[in-house]
């Protein structure tokens, strides 16, 4: 993986950059900052096949685990968690020095309205201690459901008949986990950038036509066009990996 743009720095190192490296690269810009990372094809499908595991590569896998390792938490949708049979994550020994004064490993927090999850996954019964699932929900979720995420999970409730978003961001920052990383899916990236949350979106942009039909990598209800400002771009084997800045 090297640098494109900006180009002033591209040209100071066209050497292939390590993880630490990529690390100084993507450090958040301050304690609380919320960053999307999503993956989509040169036509702007977010999906192929139905999963996004089917445009990803090496190259994006690992700025994936790179940008988990940097972040306080880990946000993703209760539909993404579910198609994508998501784990807790891993822990990265050798990037263990970024996580000093954290837990070894990030936690992972899913949005659900409906708590319609599996509670026996290993999301909820692989999580370690220090890193639990966090389970975030509206007072309108039925209450054996949300009785059954407590004993799995950290519930936080923000909002009544849907998700709160800003109330949600907000608990978690009251918990020290400011630097934000959502995963997905569309719908919640989506949310969150109507909701005026999102203040970064890292894109890879995969070498592949996907043809008419799949999802972008945002969806929802239409929101006000937002701009941004594209800090980076890196690449490798054609692959761009994209950081777009949200303009305040």
């Amino acid at each position: 993986m090297r640098m494109l743009l900006p180009t002033q720095a591209a040209d100071q190192s066209a050497a292939a950059l390590d993880d630490h490296a990529l690390a100084g690269l993507y450090a958040y810009p301050g304690p609380r900052w919320l960053r999307a990372n999503m993956v989509a094809s040169a036509d702007g499908a977010g999906f192929l096949d139905g999963r996004t595991a089917a445009l990803s590569t090496p190259a994006d896998m690992r700025l994936f685990g790179l940008l988990r390792v940097l972040a306080d938490v880990v946000l993703v949708g209760a539909g993404t968690a579910r198609l994508e049979e998501y784990k807790p994550a891993r822990r990265r020994p050798a990037l263990e020095d970024l996580r000093t004064g954290r837990p070894p490993t990030v936690p992972v927090a899913v949005v659900s309205r409906k708590l319609d999850l599996d509670f026996a996954a290993p999301l909820f019964t692989a999580a370690p201690p220090d890193a639990r699932t966090i389970v975030l929900t509206c007072t309108g979720a039925p209450d054996d459901q949300r009785a059954a995420a407590a004993q799995v999970a950290d519930v936080i409730v923000a909002g009544e008949t849907a998700v709160d978003l800003k109330e949600a961001v907000a608990a978690l920052r009251d918990r020290g986990l400011g630097r934000v990383l959502c995963e997905g899916g569309p719908h919640l990236l989506g949310q969150l950038a109507a909701e005026g949350l999102l203040d970064e979106l890292c894109l890879t942009v995969t070498p592949v036509l996907a043809g008419p039909g799949p999802t972008r990598v945002v969806a929802g209800a239409p929101f006000p066009a937002r701009p941004m400002t594209l800090e980076q771009v890196l690449t490798d084997d054609g692959e761009l990996f994209c950081r777009y800045v949200v303009v305040s």
